[in-house]
């Protein structure tokens, strides 16, 4: 073969999805392929061309957009131009050569010919990177529903009905008569069929028998109006969450407005074994530190058995944040009960990745204390007592001393809500690039404690201002796209080259980060309250920062990076090890690299499509 020819099979046999062709199609595929060089601004395919045809970068640079100017993509050395071999799909795209390029070039009823007993390869050609990782994380999901129990299982599976009820205005004594004699722990209060509001045998010993009110009494004295609720069709993971996170051990199940049933903790608990709801019940009952630090040891094999559950990195996400949050309150319980009452009102906020519901086991600790305007000299050590308490609780039970010192124990981040007002205002005003890197974290706040107001004024014209200052936006873009997704030429990964972590992949500073720094300047850009990254990505979808199309790529790379993470972390839990974010890329499949390839190439697209509206 010569030389010019070898070079050519060389090179089709080392990309997908070529490299999964034995050598005898490859090099069939080789005596098909043409060269051309293709002069930077000049059309692709060429004027001169008129046959649909595949085309492979050699070298050089395309760009993909829509016809409608948005960039879908950019295409580098080996990357392979798929659209043209799409069945008629091309119209929607125009390819812009941004460098002089040298591309392979391949006659797509040729090559489908060629490849008409490799399915797979076939596939691949048919769709775009973004498509083909879809297809990935809807496999996974699929891969997932196999092996959980709690996850795929719907409400209406382990609801309990018909539901016992009693009608308004019945009486207290009814009602616990009615309970008792269906061995049930909650009555549903309803009003023509209605629900509207729910009682437990904890709200008859604590508003009837502890304050000595009638039996005789209306029911309506003593339940919970304005109850929570899901619908039959919500997965059962879902409901437990909620609960987890409101502190409930009873939910009412309600579809088009009429009572179909009502769940439980002990359902759920039943259902999945030892969870993050029963962790988080049992914290609420610790009465020491000693005690939460011993259920803290559990938390690696609680994400252990999420991952095993099949769940995604949202899944654990939520779940080990929840118990996260369940210390960290129990703590602040705690220390009041030491302490004494808080002589005045305050939000105990988090950042960062706990403010997000997207932690892992075990993370750093990132908080603050946002207290009262009437705060005085006198009334301070409290709080620094409080901080000290908890932060040194948390620490103690493996949520180490932030390195950063963003905690409430440090006085900066332990402030009334006029300072942290004033923080803001400089921060978006006054936008310095150091300062708002470091500061960036605390666009992330959430209330897990205390007086939630504060932040929520804090955060409403925090958002009037984000709007509109285009300087800040600018900078926090800036500062965002220093994290790059870890791909280098010829689609290689580029490895981090260290001692300890000697050729792996940070996924959490290469691939969640970006996707995080993304979502937050959305949110911001559109005034969105909401701190969950994929939550953010999903309300800003449709609107000027961000696509419906943009939004649905950005969400598959973060689910497949964060589940590859925390599947790696499951590996290391197992093994004994000590959990990172540093996998090396031999510990997953070549289709998975693909897949990890084709998620960078979304979160670089992305980036750069931010970067050109700057």
């Amino acid at each position: 073969m010569e030389i010019e020819l070898k070079e050519i099979r060389d090179f089709l046999a080392s990309i997908p999805p070529f490299d999964r062709l034995p050598m005898t199609l490859v090099e069939k595929l080789t005596h098909e392929t043409s060269i051309r060089y293709i002069r930077r601004g000049s059309p692709l395919p060429p004027a001169n061309v008129t046959q649909d045809r595949l085309y492979l970068v050699r070298k050089g640079a395309l760009s993909l957009q829509s016809t409608q100017g948005k960039l879908l993509g950019k295409l580098s050395e080996g990357d392979i131009c798929t659209i043209f071999c799409m069945g008629g799909s091309h119209d929607k795209f125009i390819v812009d050569v941004e460098e002089d390029t040298l591309v392979y070039t391949i006659p797509c009823e040729i090559l489908y010919d060629i490849v008409r007993d490799h399915p797979t390869v076939s596939a691949f050609i048919q769709k775009t990177a973004s498509q083909r990782l879809k297809d990935a994380v809807i496999t996974m999901m699929n891969e997932a529903a196999l092996t959980s129990p709690l996850m795929h299982t719907s409400t209406r599976e382990l609801m309990h009905s018909p539901v016992v009820s009693v009608a308004t205005g019945s009486s207290i004594y009814d009602a616990a008569r009615s309970m008792a004699d269906n061995g049930i722990s909650s009555l549903m209060i309803t009003d023509n069929d209605k629900p509207v509001g729910i009682v437990t045998n904890s709200d008859i010993l604590q508003r009837c028998v502890a304050t000595q009110l009638s039996t005789d009494s209306p029911i309506d004295n003593i339940m919970t109006k304005k109850t929570l609720s899901v619908s039959s069709d919500s997965s059962a993971y879902d409901t437990l969450m909620i609960m987890t996170r409101k502190h409930i051990h009873h939910l009412p199940v309600i579809d088009d407005g009429r009572l179909s049933g009502i769940i439980t903790v002990t359902d759920l608990i039943r259902q999945e074994g030892r969870n993050s709801a029963y962790l988080t019940s049992a914290i609420r009952k610790a009465d020491s530190i000693e005690a939460l630090k011993e259920y803290s040891t559990t938390i690696p094999q609680l994400q252990l058995q999420l991952v095993k559950m099949g769940g995604t990195s949202e899944h654990v996400g939520k779940g080990i944040t929840a118990v996260a949050t369940a210390i960290t309150c129990r703590l602040i319980e705690l220390a009041e009960a030491e302490l004494g009452p808080a002589p005045l009102p305050y939000a105990w906020v988090v950042a960062g990745s706990q403010a997000r519901r997207e932690q892992t086991s075990h993370s750093d600790q990132d908080n603050g204390l946002i207290i009262s305007d009437e705060l005085s000299d006198k009334q301070r050590p409290w709080f620094e007592a409080l901080a000290k308490y908890v932060c040194d609780g948390l620490d103690t039970c493996g949520y180490v001393y932030c390195p950063g010192h963003i905690m409430a124990t440090n006085p900066q981040w332990r402030q009334t809500e006029s300072v942290w007002r004033n923080y803001f205002n400089t921060w978006i005003n006054e936008p310095e690039p150091k300062a708002l890197m470091q500061s960036s974290i605390f666009f992330d706040l959430r209330t897990i404690h205390g007086d939630k107001s504060l932040l929520k004024r804090i955060r409403k014209e925090m958002l009037q201002q984000t709007r509109k200052s285009t300087l800040f936006l600018a900078h926090l873009t800036t500062n965002a796209m220093k994290l790059r997704p870890p791909l280098g030429f010829f689609r290689d990964f580029v490895l981090i080259h260290d001692g300890e972590h000697n050729d792996t992949l940070d996924l959490k500073h290469n691939g969640i980060a970006p996707i995080v720094d993304l979502a937050r300047i959305y949110a911001l850009t559109e005034g969105i309250s909401e701190v969950n990254t994929a939550k953010r990505l999903k309300q800003a979808a449709g609107t000027a920062s961000l696509s419906k199309e943009g939004s649905a790529n950005l969400l598959d790379a973060l689910i497949f990076i964060g589940t590859l993470r925390t599947n790696h972390q499951a590996k290391q839990i197992t093994n004994g090890l000590e959990i990172d974010n540093f996998m090396s890329p031999v510990e997953i499949s070549r289709l998975e690299r693909e897949h990890l390839k084709d998620a960078f190439k979304v979160i670089q697209t992305m980036q750069a499509s931010l970067e050109r509206r700057r």
